[in-house]
């Protein structure tokens, strides 16, 4: 057994691998998911879309659902084997998706993809139970850079296989990166778990119940909501957002792949800086800062001119997202009770799901009435009531 120096190092390393890949899974096929439909049948424009949409939503859907459950059975047998039913189930779904061959086989495998949901959630988890507790900040920070940043540089990178080897070798790529990411944590993840004693015929209580901590931990879950809302708002419309401001650009799907990955890059190269920093000031202290940070780029896009002011602007929402999604999962971390820390965990990936499928239909709502524009200052409003939750939820933090 290694030291648990090396251990925790080395878990976070893996683990950050892992999510990074789950993050592509779930959306690299958004680039090009309605000319993939297209090619197994003959849909008209309407049914094309529909079918789009329910494949896009579906494994959001599931998660949102089923995620409970593994975090329940997480804290009861471990947390490893919840990464390892997760990852090995994804691989194999991930990559039967490259043998469908119409709609309908392709939503069901985006249902089952829903299903084997939870490595996220389990390895934030694992991170939080098995860090020394001055080093939470840091490994959280940059843990939360995978997950996020993967699903954000997805669909570039699911765009990028698709033109040079078709669509259907996303899915082979993707599977296998999975596959490699079920070796790795067989081998190379160490968890130290000990099962809590329940008695026989004993209810198992609510997650929540009896901790003096759950109105910090219920902040948390809305924050987490709203940030993926905000950050899904523009993703519906934001190539055609693009065509508007540049009408005579050749690689519309191209320049919308960059811009929406530009998030992720800033994540990457600034979340563990404020892990450290939250480790040192307080974490709920960064969190207030990246709500009120995340509000001037969401309220400057409605005036932008050009694509290269609007990647400006997505770069600084990268910012504020790497002040608030590391500062959320070492709050998570520590106000949660170690018995039932997967549970939570869980909760609030279930709010994570819920976020990512009510931001597009905010967005998609939000554009019938005020355009493109519209989007963005709605997105603003609606840090500012995040802004007004924190605020109330994090005063008794000291």
């Amino acid at each position: 057994m290694v030291s648990s120096k090396v251990n925790w190092k080395q878990n976070l390393n893996v683990l950050w691998f892992g999510t990074f890949v789950v993050g592509i899974g779930f959306s690299c096929i958004s680039p090009f998911i309605a000319l993939f439909i297209g090619q197994m049948g003959h849909y008209n424009e309407t049914e094309t879309s529909i079918y789009s949409g329910l494949a896009f939503a579906a494994p959001f859907v599931i998660k949102m659902i089923v995620s409970p459950l593994w975090g329940y059975l997480a804290d009861r047998y471990g947390r490893k084997p919840m990464l390892l039913r997760a990852s090995l189930g994804m691989a194999i779904v991930i990559g039967s998706m490259s043998l469908v061959t119409n709609a309908w086989q392709l939503i069901i495998l985006r249902l089952l993809q829903g299903v084997f949901s939870g490595f996220i959630s389990n390895a934030n988890a694992l991170i939080a139970a098995e860090t020394p507790k001055e080093h939470i900040g840091h490994a959280s920070g940059k843990l939360s850079t995978g997950n996020v940043s993967g699903t954000l540089i997805g669909p570039m990178v699911g765009g990028i296989i698709a033109e040079i080897f078709g669509y259907r070798y996303t899915f082979v790529i993707t599977g296998i990166t999975m596959a490699i990411a079920f070796i790795l944590t067989i081998f190379f993840v160490h968890e130290n778990f000990e099962p809590v004693k329940t008695q026989s015929n004993h209810k198992q209580p609510h997650f929540l119940s009896g901790i003096d901590t759950a109105p910090i931990l219920m902040g948390m879950f809305l924050t987490t909501l709203f940030v993926q809302a905000t950050n899904n708002s523009i993703s519906p419309i934001l190539s055609l957002y693009v065509r508007q401001l540049d009408p005579t650009s050749h690689n519309i799907a191209l320049v919308s792949g960059i811009i929406q990955a530009l998030n992720g890059v800033a994540m990457i190269l600034v979340a563990p800086l404020f892990g450290r920093l939250g480790d040192k000031i307080g974490s709920h202290k960064i969190l207030i800062f990246g709500v009120l940070f995340s509000m001037l780029p969401f309220f400057i896009t409605i005036f932008v001119q050009n694509v290269w002011q609007l990647g400006a602007m997505r770069l600084l929402v990268g910012i504020s997202d790497a002040a608030l999604l590391p500062a959320v999962q070492a709050l998570l971390a520590t106000y949660s009770p170690k018995e039932r820390i997967s549970q939570v965990f869980s909760w609030n990936q279930s709010f994570q799901a819920a976020g990512n499928v009510s931001g597009p239909m905010i967005g998609s709502a939000v554009v019938l009435v005020g355009g493109y524009r519209g989007v963005f200052a709605a997105t603003t409003v609606i840090a500012l009531i995040n802004f007004l939750c924190l605020h109330k939820t994090t005063k008794n933090i000291k």
